[in-house]
């Protein structure tokens, strides 16, 4: 009964409804398709990692050794990749077993955030020190490093977020964030003319100029924007939408979900697909303001921080305001590498409950009642 009354279950039910969502619109491509029920089974696979991960005592993390441990596992398991990965839409990115495939990169974000969080636990009162900036840039840097070559250069576009935003949240002076600003803006001119391939310097031109290439380049961000905009208020109703059902509309089920969502929900339900979203991340903020220790509060926020940068990109890409990256909205895309981590990482917040201030608080007000 403890157990059942420390969980969030606002988190928990918010994030569910997000995946019914995206399962909703996979049954909803038509016959053929099999998203749905491959989707339902990985859904069900997630709730119970949240519940299994929701029960260990998550206090070993803060372990240097632990982290240490964890973030170069991560950086190795990316960098076979390039030996015996396989190659999917162009990127080598997964490992092949047979009967499924793995991709590595969700628990590289894993470890990102946890080595994030460990680093400035302790330091972030020294964040005006640019030291630390560049020591915990490289630990992104590595990683990022080796999903551009990959390439996958949605996933480094998620990492560098990632860190940016802990960054922000850690206290950075705004010297430094001008300063990365303009190391930005040198490194991004850089990689245009020595290493973007011609398909994402095509992405960035079509960005800027949306219908100068509708048959080639720009399709997909112009199917989807029609995808979206057709589905006016109260949208076409499930089952109904063309753009997905007749193929119009690209990676539905993955990329492009929440164009597919929209067109047969319209305004209305894209609204309260984000309202679910804005209560997932009040949550998940509330719960990282109660952290047991800076640690946790970090964790969490980073987990937050991964969330919205995924949604942003994701949605902003859908309704035509950010190139085309290829990034999955969390809960709701098709996947179970994506979905079984984006639970496991809410099963470790669940967890982190158990010994947060506000929980300990009680504690010591039992003790003393009964003293």
């Amino acid at each position: 009964m403890q157990f059942l009354r420390r969980t969030d279950w606002l988190m928990l039910g918010s994030a569910v409804l997000i995946s019914l969502a995206g399962m909703v619109s996979m049954y909803a491509f038509g016959q053929g398709t099999t998203f749905g029920e491959r989707q339902t089974i990985w859904l069900s696979l997630g709730v119970i990692v949240f519940f299994v991960f929701s029960l260990i005592d998550f206090r070993f993390l803060r372990r240097t050794s632990i982290v240490t441990l964890l973030y170069l596992g991560a950086v190795a398991a990316l960098a076979f990749l390039f030996v015996i990965g396989a190659t999917f839409k162009g990127a080598q990115s997964w490992y092949n077993l047979g009967f499924f495939a793995v991709e590595p990169v969700d628990p590289a974000k894993f470890a990102l955030i946890l080595v994030l969080a460990k680093y400035f636990s302790r330091r972030h009162i020294e964040i005006a020190q640019i030291r630390h900036l560049l020591v915990s840039g490289a630990y992104m840097f590595v990683i990022f490093a080796l999903l551009f070559f990959q390439p996958d250069f949605g996933s480094a576009v998620i990492v560098a977020g990632v860190w940016m935003g802990v960054v922000l949240i850690a206290g950075i002076p705004l010297r430094h964030l001008l300063g990365l600003l303009a190391i930005g803006t040198i490194a991004f001119a850089g990689l245009w003319f020595f290493a973007f391939e011609p398909y994402q310097k095509d992405r960035i031109m079509t960005f800027i100029h949306p219908l100068s290439d509708v048959s080639g380049a720009g399709y997909n961000a112009f199917q989807s924007t029609v995808a979206v905009g057709s589905g006016g208020l109260l949208g076409k109703g499930i089952g109904y939408g063309t753009q997905s059902r007749l193929q119009f509309l690209p990676e539905h089920e993955t990329d492009f979900i929440f164009a597919a969502f929209a067109e047969e929900w319209g305004l209305i339900g894209t609204l309260i697909l984000l309202l679910l979203f804005a209560v997932l991340f009040f949550r998940l903020i509330e719960n990282a303001r109660e952290g047991g220790s800076n640690f946790e509060s970090l964790f969490i926020l980073g987990v937050t921080v991964l969330f919205a940068v995924h949604s942003a990109i994701h949605i902003g890409m859908n309704i035509g305001l950010l190139p085309v990256t290829g990034i999955t909205l969390p809960f709701m895309s098709y996947g179970g590498s994506h979905l079984l981590t984006g639970y496991a990482l809410l099963g470790i917040v669940n967890a982190m409950r158990r010994y947060s201030r506000t929980v300990a608080d009680s504690e010591r007000h039992e003790m003393v009642g009964v003293g």
